[in-house]
């Protein structure tokens, strides 16, 4: 993944900033959405996170790292057919309140398994890997119907920006240094410095500064390279979080949480995937807290490049897979729901005898939210947003607002 460039962005202070001039969020509407788009890489276990327990084939296939109805680690019912992975108590919360729902049995276009290549057309929405450098995200920022294209900057969270929301569109970055931060005094004169020399510059430098104050009210420090993945999570959620929930923050997030790649010891229920998500479940748990009133109108998605196999491995993990599952969570979202058409797990019911076969194509959840969250019509988002598309519609009936 390639780097911030400076056509886009200034790093001050531990913290990588946008261009100057951006335009505000339209006041005029009365609503006022929220999207958040979370990119789980590594290629998330869905069996394990989303159990399809009534599936009579599924014990017998995921071994031990299959969930189960009762026992100390019993899943979190759903539906009577699917269970939830007990970390992820703070989705099941809000599952029960129907604010998140879950589309299983999930993909994109891609059927190899290469994660740099899934990751690519996950996050690019291209056809196939290797066409672009911008994603999904961005060209849809980009164009936004009238009435919010005076809005924040979208934001992304990290040392490096997601492919899903790089391209044209600028955007404001955020990531904590392993310095300390320079002193007030030193900033003051360097923005003095610009003024004089490249007032734009002078202007996102104080933007910048400004949203690194904001961020900097609790302890951000969790999220240095190479700290502890779990912790990263939580801290990345709560200053992107703290960012958005301001009246000129920015509506528009992406974030990329690495770790979900399960050869070895993925344990199911307990162990390596569960304090995963149990990370991500912080995350969730993290924007719902600090959005407060916004939270009404917020969408999280959160997607991986493609699943894991329906067997276990001799490591106690398992390799490569195809489908796997995909959340929804926010105030905005029509939830208490499990959506899927599910294939089955047989043998001659798995794709190529080996994964969970998708049956929901993945560009069609993303496409219904931008859709009914942000106004896009369904011809740009087939001919811009995720081009080649035509035959692929707009899922309904995900939000309710």
């Amino acid at each position: 993944m390639a780097p911030f460039t400076r056509r886009g962005l200034l790093g001050v202070g531990g913290a990588v900033f946008a261009a100057a001039n951006l335009p505000r969020w339209a006041s005029a509407s009365a609503r006022d959405p929220r999207l958040i788009v979370i990119i789980l890489r590594g290629a998330m276990d869905g069996l394990s996170a989303v159990g399809p327990l009534g599936d009579p084939d599924y014990v017998d296939l995921h071994r031990e790292l299959a969930l189960s109805r009762d026992g100390a680690h019993a899943a979190l019912p759903l539906d009577g057919f699917f269970g939830l992975n007990r970390a992820m108590k703070t989705f099941g919360r809000l599952y029960a309140q129907k604010k998140a729902l879950i589309v299983h049995a999930c993909a994109t276009n891609y059927r190899e398994r290469s994660h740099f290549d899934g990751q690519d057309v996950l996050e690019s929405g291209m056809p196939q890997p290797g066409l672009t450098q911008s994603g999904w995200l961005n060209r849809a920022v980009e164009r936004l119907p009238a009435a919010q294209r005076a809005q924040a900057p979208a934001l992304a969270v990290g040392y490096i920006a997601p492919l899903v929301l790089r391209g044209r569109a600028p955007v404001l970055g955020w990531a904590p240094a392993d310095l300390p931060p320079p002193g007030d005094d030193l900033l003051s004169r360097l923005a003095q410095l610009y003024d004089h020399g490249d007032p734009g510059l002078a202007q996102a430098l104080r933007e910048g500064l400004e949203a690194d104050r904001e961020v900097r009210k609790g302890d951000m420090d969790g999220l240095k390279a190479g700290g502890d993945v779990v912790e990263q999570m939580r801290t990345a959620a709560r200053g992107a979080a703290r960012l958005m929930a301001g009246q000129a923050g920015p509506r528009i997030t992406a974030l990329a949480f690495e770790g979900w790649d399960t050869h070895v010891a993925e344990g199911g229920a307990t162990g390596r995937l569960a304090t995963l998500l149990g990370g991500l479940d912080d995350a969730l748990a993290e924007f719902e807290r600090t959005l407060g009133a916004a939270w009404d109108q917020t969408v999280i998605v959160v997607a991986t490049e493609f699943g894991r196999t329906a067997h276990v491995n001799g490591s106690a993990g398992c390799d490569h897979g195809t489908a796997s599952a995909a959340f929804l969570a926010g105030g905005a979202v029509a939830g208490g729901r499990v959506l899927a058409d599910w294939p089955g797990l047989r043998a001659a019911d798995l794709h190529e005898r080996r994964d969970l076969k998708p049956t929901i194509d993945l560009r069609a959840v993303l496409k219904g939210v931008l859709a009914d969250h942000l106004g896009l019509s369904a011809e740009f988002l087939a001919e811009a947003v995720f081009p080649g598309t035509l035959d692929v519609a707009p899922m309904k009936g995900l939000l309710s607002v």
